[in-house]
């Protein structure tokens, strides 16, 4: 029982503001982080883990409830461990009040923007605090100021910090304006490097700490620009992975080098338990011919490459693009090949240049607003035997797998795995094949 403030009518349910809580819920529990309520970026800690578990479950079960027939093999979901200090990335917002008053962390809940001063977030690693509480010293050492979107003015936007957990590598990117008026000078980016070193470079001897700065650069009716530019250590950090693709076998030891902005599963224990269990219930074996679309740094390509005859990766960013070709050597795959631009384009001219094998699986892993429609008229016309779909929104993806089912598939098995424990966000993999009874694209 609560009082709450209603605000606005959002496709036909109420936005409301939460004033008191009058009687609370038996489930409810003491959350961890002092900054829970206010922050965004955990919004179930005050929720038991097995019931966070259940409602991820009961969201997937609800966007499918339409496509699900009783042939379908839906797996128990697998959940987040361990349940604190599981991410890999985070990012860290810039800003400055009326007041004058600095402020560095994360966007506060429902505030459209406002950043709250975080001290601790036990998503992460002890050191991506160290490294927040060490920028802001340097912050006021400088005179730099935040940078304001609407004004574009200030220097300093956002404070990304990576790491390898298994590899012990750390990465931090300060991203600044592109306006000339505000930027960066020398001393200030040395005194930078000079604070991060002496707080958060790894004493294992082993392990790198790479320092980049990044440049945003805005201007009314043209496209964003990006610049990066290496401060300090290694142009990237690395991770290792242990993706077993056949259930009776041991599991493939992997090494991934990984760019400050190239896209790498956040979560890197359930990302190999993600990889290895999708790809065990893909079965591939080694005639298999794959497409990995939106491929990254290629991971899950490479993961799959061990068994398959060929794998063929796709993805738009240059810079996933040289690292997915990068571990592909890295790790002795010379069965796959990286081709750089839009899906939309590339699987239509691939069919028509006949310069590749057709799949036989195709393994898609798109970003979250889902596949574009000249996407899935492209996976739909290469007319593969076996379709691989996993997605962090099961909204969109329910959506699009409808499209595939209209179009000659149905879904064979099911299965989320949590890697955003305290979170309402959750991952999903689904396997589908094709029934409509024509030759497979390779025969």
């Amino acid at each position: 029982v609560v009082k709450a403030k209603l605000w606005k009518k959002k496709r036909g349910k109420y936005l409301a503001i939460l004033e008191e809580i009058v009687t609370p819920s038996p489930l409810r529990i003491q959350p961890r982080c002092i900054h829970f309520g206010v922050c965004g970026g955990c919004r179930w800690q005050n929720l038991p883990y097995p019931e966070q578990l259940r409602l991820k479950q009961e969201k997937v079960l609800e966007c499918f409830k339409d496509l699900l027939t009783p042939d379908v093999d839906i797996r128990p979901p697998i959940p987040c461990s361990p349940l604190w200090g599981y991410r890999n990335k985070m990012e860290f917002s810039f800003s400055r009040d009326a007041l004058n008053r600095k402020f560095l962390g994360l966007i506060m809940d429902s505030s459209k923007g406002k950043v709250l001063n975080l001290t601790e977030c036990h998503l992460v690693s002890p050191w991506f605090m160290e490294a927040l509480r060490t920028t802001r010293t340097w912050w006021d050492e400088t005179t730099l100021d935040a940078y304001h979107p609407h004004k574009n003015t200030g220097a300093l936007r956002t404070l990304t910090l990576r790491e390898g957990k298994r590899t012990g590598d750390r990465l931090v990117m300060l991203t600044v304006s592109g306006n000339p008026d505000f930027a960066i000078h020398k001393k200030d980016l040395e005194s930078f490097v000079a604070f991060l070193r002496d707080t958060i470079e790894p004493t294992d001897p082993n392990a790198n700490l790479s320092i980049f700065l990044r440049i945003q650069q805005v201007a009314k009716g043209m496209s964003t620009n990006f610049y990066e530019m290496l401060l300090y250590g290694p142009d990237h950090f690395r991770e290792h992975m242990d993706v077993a693709i056949d259930s009776t076998k041991e599991p493939k030891h992997l090494t991934f080098e990984i760019s400050p902005t190239a896209f790498f599963q956040p979560n890197t224990d359930r990302a190999e338990q993600l990889y290895s269990l999708a790809l065990q219930m893909i079965g591939i074996d080694k005639n298999s011919v794959v497409y990995d679309l939106y491929c990254g740094t290629g991971t899950l390509g490479i993961c799959a490459a061990s068994s398959a005859k060929q794998v063929i990766g796709i993805d738009l960013s240059a810079e996933s693009v040289l690292n997915a070709r990068t571990n592909a050597t890295l790790n002795g795959m010379s069965n796959v090949t990286i081709l750089s631009g839009a899906v939309r384009h590339l699987l239509s001219q691939i069919k028509e240049e006949k310069k590749y094998p057709l799949p036989d699986i195709i393994v898609l892993d798109p970003p979250r607003p889902g596949l574009e429609t000249e996407a899935i008229e492209g996976v739909l016309g290469l007319r593969a035997k076996k379709i691989l779909y996993i997605s962090c929104n099961p909204v969109t993806q329910a959506v699009n797998i409808a499209e595939l089912v209209q179009g000659g598939y149905r879904i064979v098995a099911m299965q989320c795995i949590d890697q955003f424990a305290h979170t309402p966000h959750i991952e999903n993999f689904v396997a589908l094949e094709r029934v409509d009874g024509t030759p497979e694209a390779n025969a």
